[in-house]
């Protein structure tokens, strides 16, 4: 069988780190059980947090981090141009991410505020397909290994893949948790894209929107449910735009 022009023989993949924590390309490394088994369909030739082998070639480029400076718009190109699919992954390779705070403020007045009078090469925060073609998004901060292991084994096995629709409201539901407005807090799994397992919620911390907009929902139903509780509107503005994920949504509304 043959999928996106691969066969069934092992992915060359590729995983590269921009301006992050890197606790994506962690999450992969993690989570033991499985990682023989995923590793078996793999052929790592990029990947330094796993192994020490440097290839250019690869058919697979996994993509974290937002771009923040001149020299990695050239190096995410090579990466681009070398790799047959490339797959952005975490909220600040899909939207920019924690990153994104920065843009708020002129550069300059930033850098002075954390590195004083220190020169710090730096620019306004972008996400990966403001530079170059994405073929698969994958958000989350950090993501879910499960849906990245979930979505490479589909390539290499020629499978249909994809993201949920709906939002993570329905995986909060479905674990019989107290909803977190009835609580007094606002919680931005209504409009957020499942697929985390409800994970922030059900440790009762409110959802902060990492994974970014479920398909159609209803923003101006969920801000009404905001003021009918009597919350926050600057507490709602400053979720929203955490992540950077639903900055279409707040310009609409300002």
């Amino acid at each position: 069988m043959r999928h996106l022009g691969f066969s069934n023989e092992k992915l060359k993949i590729g995983s590269f780190d921009f301006t992050c924590c890197e606790g994506c390309q962690l999450q992969l490394a993690n989570r033991e059980s499985t990682l023989p088994a995923f590793l078996e369909l793999l052929d790592i030739r990029n990947f330094r947090e796993i192994s020490s082998e440097r290839h250019d070639d690869y058919d697979i480029a996994l993509v974290e981090g937002s771009i923040s400076r001149e020299d990695e718009i050239e190096r995410l190109k090579t990466i681009r141009k070398n790799a047959k699919i490339l797959i952005a992954y975490g909220s600040c390779a899909c939207f920019g991410g924690v990153n994104s705070l920065k843009n708020r403020i002129p550069t300059q007045e930033a850098v002075r505020e954390v590195y004083g009078e220190h020169r710090v090469d730096t620019m306004p925060v972008r996400k990966i397909n403001d530079v170059v073609k994405v073929d698969f998004s994958i958000p989350g901060c950090p993501v879910s290994k499960e849906e990245v292991e979930r979505i490479v084994v589909s390539i290499a096995t020629g499978s249909m893949t994809g993201l949920p629709k709906y939002p993570v409201c329905v995986e909060c539901k479905q674990r019989l948790n107290t909803c977190l407005f009835d609580l007094g807090e606002i919680c931005l799994g209504p409009i957020t894209r499942a697929g985390c397992d409800a994970v922030c919620t059900s440790g009762k911390t409110a959802c902060l929107g990492c994974r970014g907009p479920a398909d159609d929902i209803n923003f101006l139903s969920f801000m009404q449910l905001v003021a009918d509780k009597g919350l926050s509107h600057e507490e709602l503005e400053e979720k929203l735009g955490f992540y950077n994920c639903f900055e279409a949504f707040r310009n609409d509304e300002n």
